[in-house]
């Protein structure tokens, strides 16, 4: 009796299926025409606005069992393959393989996307101001040890904006290729990686050399190489390099999380959910700061970060980075930013893109 029900069960998710396929492709015919009227109106394929209120939506209208998180995994990747039938976007992030710069890109964009690892940030930065078509992905903070200087570096020059920001939950793991933690004598890893372990790092290897390289997934490769050697990364370069993992979540804090962001051409539109990102420079005078943070306070617009940077050199002067609530095309925000520029020395609006949900 039994075997029966579960055979009718599985007739109705077959059906269920083929409805499912069905409504799919009807769906791919319309991303197919929405991309012919973005080519001729030369629009980018890429519109992190529209995608991020369609995950809001979704949220709206899932009336379970399925969980929400799992609903926005599924729709990830029919909105990847969306993309690609319109035009494979290319996408440049820090690598190689199995970095958490490629967890983030995967994360994002999916598998619809064609990702390509360079060797430094930098690189990345190079690669989307050289290509028009080109997207970038970085590290731009991490939640126990800050902003990343050489993004930062980057932000302050390039003609690139930020498009959208994504966060990562980071669990370090500690890689070798034998598995055996006691024979270790050097571990690899990208500096935020070391000092996002580095209680742990003391506490159980205190006899190993901490050699810094320019990524986790490069480090994983270094171990590889050496027999004495291990590597702080991910699971996936675990995976990816075939080695063994001696210890597991090593990093010091347990909600430890890395924020990224897209950079590309253009500004998102407004989803009344935004953030903007700027940076400026006061005179070096009592009170600047105070007095250029004012309009803000005033609007009551939220700020979320802002952090001294500073100027090369020009000892004890300082930009600053600023992120705030708000899309820089809204009417608030645009005056705060016109009164901002009458009292510092520059702004720069380094972009408006919708907010990133963070999960765990």
């Amino acid at each position: 009796m039994s075997e029966d029900r579960i055979q009718r069960l599985r007739e109705k998710i077959g059906g269920k299926d083929r409805r499912i396929v069905r409504l799919l492709n009807e769906r791919s015919a319309l991303s197919l025409a929405i991309g012919r009227v973005k080519h001729a109106a030369g629009r980018n394929v890429y519109d992190p606005a529209r995608e991020s209120k369609i995950y809001r939506s979704l949220a709206e209208i899932n009336e379970g069992p399925l969980p929400a998180a799992a609903l926005v995994d599924i729709f990830r990747e029919i909105l990847s393959a969306s993309r690609a039938l319109q035009a494979v976007p290319a996408v440049s992030y820090l690598g190689p393989e199995a970095s958490f710069s490629h967890a983030a890109a995967l994360a994002h964009f999916g598998k619809g996307a064609s990702l390509f690892p360079a060797a430094t940030i930098g690189e990345v930065f190079d690669a989307a101001e050289r290509d028009s078509g080109c997207l970038g992905i970085v590290p731009i903070e991490n939640s126990t040890e800050g902003s990343v200087k050489s993004t930062l570096d980057r932000l302050i020059a390039t003609p690139l904006a930020l498009q959208a920001e994504i966060f990562v939950r980071i669990r370090q793991v500690l890689l070798s290729p034998r598995g055996r933690r006691k024979a270790l004598k050097r571990i690899y890893s990208h500096p935020q990686a070391i000092a996002q372990c580095r209680q742990w790092l003391r506490a159980n290897l205190p006899q190993c050399r901490l050699i810094e390289v320019d990524s986790t997934a490069a480090a994983a490769g270094r171990a590889l190489e050496d027999p004495e050697g291990g590597a702080i990364g991910s699971h996936a370069a675990a995976s990816r390099y075939g080695l063994r993992i001696d210890a597991d979540g090593i990093e010091d804090h347990p909600l430890n999380t890395t924020r990224f962001v897209v950079i590309g051409r253009g500004t998102p539109e407004p989803t009344e959910r935004d953030k903007t990102s700027i940076l400026f420079g006061t005179a070096h005078a009592p009170g600047a700061l105070h007095k250029a943070l004012a309009p803000f306070a005033s609007a009551r617009v939220n700020l979320t970060r802002i952090e001294s940077y500073p100027v090369r050199d020009r000892m004890w002067e300082y930009l600053f980075f600023m992120d705030f609530s708000g899309h820089a095309g809204e009417d608030q925000i645009r005056s705060c930013l016109r009164k901002l520029e009458k009292r510092t020395a520059f702004v720069k609006v380094l972009g408006s893109y919708p907010r990133g949900e963070e999960r765990p």
